[in-house]
């Protein structure tokens, strides 16, 4: 029953024992909701109630010209509803033509959901004419804020064509998008979802987005879908391709690098992020040794002058990769995934080799007097990591690392003149370095390793501490009596 209320617009008065369909009654129906998902294009042409004017000389909430009243009220049934207020009942004067634009009113108004109480309008259980209207209730969740304007603003829009002047922003669509698929109003779900898919979202509109997507038919949920959803390995090739625009292609390089390092630390998944670099890794690497190979390998067939800018290709090559290499190495470091990348980096003897070569030729001084330091740098960051427990490389691994590298820092040392202060103290970090990293092997690889390390003594035995050090723990060790086995 339509309730009176004097303040507001004049309402039709019937018995109580009238009972108009309301959306209760209806749009939970299952036959009901298939409308909309079965058959997009469906229309009624069943006998409507039509008793208003046209459409085009009707008018939102007109009382003249009108031949439907909708009340609209707060349905309280529903679990944690809030306490009533005075918009929470309202009641609208509209048309039978102009409603059949929604889908829902069509079959309300069509002959397959005539209530038997109704006979074109009167109520038979009334003395009171009502011929001229036809009823409707329909009840709205308590639980969704605005829901009653937000209805009242769909049911406002079926009298227009104009839905830009309303829906103008992302909140306002998602608050009109739930009523327009509730009201099957088919039109208004689509400038809904159009503003939707050409607008930014926020992370809370983003939400809402996903969450109205599984009521969307696919042709109008794909747009969307497109936006927040990618295959299983589109985050990695993401991440990849930042990495080398990073460090290839971009000319504000320091900034950019520093800005996909940020990317990488917040990334969600640490394994992502360790195949990213590795990949990256492996790729840089392989150009550095490859650009070693040709300078160390030349081919003299050709014109001298040809085959001296080949070489000075091949090293600036190699330098250029190097940085990238660096800068790769300390990400890895960083997050704690340069397990695979240590591995690798000990089992270079002929990358290694190559280098050393590289080194003793005096063309690389005037061309990229910082090769040997900028590789080094690589080595000192896994090696740190490595003897810092920060990377738990096996035995075999450590041995490698120390093994392979230990001959380069010595050629380096022997090869730079002069030395410069960097270098300097990137060697003697590397020296220290790698002594802690033979204390953690077996005696007979320890001996052997600091063999190789005399190399490290200076003028001044005081000015070597460390190597004073580790040779003092191997004879300590060695010295020590064997543990007795404890035989019964």
């Amino acid at each position: 029953m339509i309730p009176t209320n004097p303040k507001k617009r004049q309402r039709v008065h019937h018995h109580s024992t009238t009972r108009y369909p309301s959306s209760t009654d209806l749009s939970r129906s299952d036959s009901f909701q298939k409308l909309r998902r079965t058959n997009s294009n469906a229309s009624f042409n069943d006998s409507v109630f039509v008793r208003g004017a046209s459409p085009a000389a009707s008018s939102f909430n007109d009382a003249t010209t009108a031949d439907v009243i909708l009340r609209l009220y707060v349905d309280r049934t529903a679990p944690l509803a809030s306490e009533s207020s005075a918009e929470d009942d309202v009641q609208i004067y509209l048309h039978s033509e102009v409603l059949r634009r929604s889908k829902y009113f069509a079959a309300l108004l069509s002959d397959r959901w005539q209530n038997p109480n109704f006979n074109n309008g009167v109520d038979s259980n009334n003395n009171n004419s009502c011929s001229r209207f036809i009823c409707l209730n329909f009840g709205v969740s308590a639980n969704i804020p605005s829901s009653i304007s937000n209805h009242v603003t769909v049911l406002e829009l079926l009298y227009s064509d104009d839905f830009s002047s309303v829906i103008n922003n992302v909140t306002i669509a998602l608050d009109l998008l739930p009523v327009a698929l509730e009201l099957l109003f088919e039109d208004c779900v689509k400038a809904c979802v159009r503003f939707i898919e050409a607008v930014p979202w926020t992370e809370e509109e983003e939400k809402r987005v996903i969450e109205m997507i599984p009521f969307l038919r696919e042709e109008e949920s794909i747009e969307l879908l497109s936006r927040i959803s990618v295959h299983d390995d589109s985050c990695e090739d993401m991440l990849h391709g930042l990495i080398l625009v990073a460090i290839h292609n971009h000319p504000n390089m320091a900034f950019v690098k520093a800005f996909v390092a940020k990317l990488l630390r917040d990334f969600s998944s640490r394994e992502s992020a360790r195949r990213v670099l590795e990949r990256a890794f492996e790729e840089t690497l392989k150009i550095v040794k490859e650009s070693l190979e040709e300078y160390s390998s030349p081919d003299f067939r050709g014109d001298h002058n040809e085959t001296e800018a080949i070489q000075r290709l091949n090293l600036h090559t190699a330098m250029t990769n190097g940085r990238h290499l660096l800068w790769l190495v300390e990400r890895m470091v960083e997050l704690r995934v340069a397990d695979n990348a240590v591995k690798e980096w000990s089992e270079q003897a002929v990358f290694t080799s190559d280098l050393q070569r590289a080194i003793r030729d005096d063309a690389w001084r005037n061309i990229v007097p910082g090769l040997p330091g900028i590789l080094m740098k690589s080595t000192c960051k896994l090696a740190n990591a490595v003897a810092a427990g920060t990377i738990l490389a096996a035995r075999q691994v450590r041995m490698k690392l120390v093994k392979d590298w230990l001959p380069v820092l010595i050629v380096c040392k022997d090869n730079a003149s002069p030395l410069l202060p960097s270098h300097k103290t990137l060697y003697l970090e590397l020296e220290q370095t790698f002594l802690r990293i033979i204390s953690t092997l077996p005696m007979s690889d320890a001996q052997e390793l600091l063999q190789q390390c005399l190399s490290f003594s200076t003028k001044n035995v005081d000015d070597c501490p460390h190597l004073v050090t580790a040779f003092n723990t191997w004879f300590r060790r060695a010295t020590r009596p064997p543990q007795a086995d404890d035989d019964c």
